[in-house]
């Protein structure tokens, strides 16, 4: 939701800043491995039981993924493979934070806690899915409560403000309205693309 209001506006703040970040020539993929890996340190922190530290290092991690196309952009050396880099990385460190969180909650034999982290690791990877299944037929689909920002910022808060549980009920409950959303708007626009498509071939066979 951050990045569909901020739009444009977002390379701006991150320039002004984070100045230095342009100063050199960083490469963009680099960056988004860095995260990752960053991110996965902080998940496993998480499955040790180290909620604070883990939640600092998957904000260090979402640091990374929010400038490194920002980057990208500013060298104009944006790629279709640096897209696909970042978008196959940040499912990967979705997955590994929820599930550093659930084999905590297995270890500390709480079958309620690890159904709860289990459900909110499922809604999340869906909201992904959705869009990207989305995006294949109409690029500009974009809508929804809770996005990948804000779903890392509601963990690494619980984690440090050690409220990890109700982070993880607010993350499955906006994570399932998120995706009823995109289905809803899936729904209205690809229809209305079949139509326009049934209209331009004559009418339906």
């Amino acid at each position: 939701m951050i990045k569909s209001v901020m739009g444009e506006r977002l390379d701006a703040w991150i320039h002004m800043l984070f100045p230095f970040l342009f100063t050199r020539r960083l490469s963009p993929n680099l960056l988004t491995i860095a995260g990752t890996l960053l991110s996965i340190v902080g998940a496993v922190c998480f499955a040790l039981g180290s909620f604070v530290s883990g939640g600092f290092l998957i904000l260090a991690g979402g640091f990374f993924d929010l400038v490194d196309g920002a980057v990208a952009r500013h060298q104009g050396i944006a790629t279709r493979f640096g897209a696909f880099l970042d978008s196959t990385l940040d499912r990967l460190v979705d997955m590994a934070i929820l599930l550093g969180i659930t084999m905590f909650f297995a270890l500390q034999s709480e079958p309620y806690l690890v159904l709860l982290a289990g459900y909110a690791l499922a809604s999340s990877v869906l909201v992904s899915y959705a869009q990207a299944r989305a995006q294949l037929f109409y690029p500009a689909f974009n809508v929804g409560l809770l996005e990948r920002g804000e779903r890392v910022g509601i963990l690494a808060a619980g984690a440090i403000l050690g409220l990890m549980v109700p982070a993880l009920w607010v993350l499955a409950v906006g994570s399932t309205i998120t995706v009823i959303q995109r289905f809803a708007h899936a729904y209205r626009e690809l229809e209305r693309m079949d139509a326009v498509e049934r209209e331009t071939a004559g009418g339906p066979l």
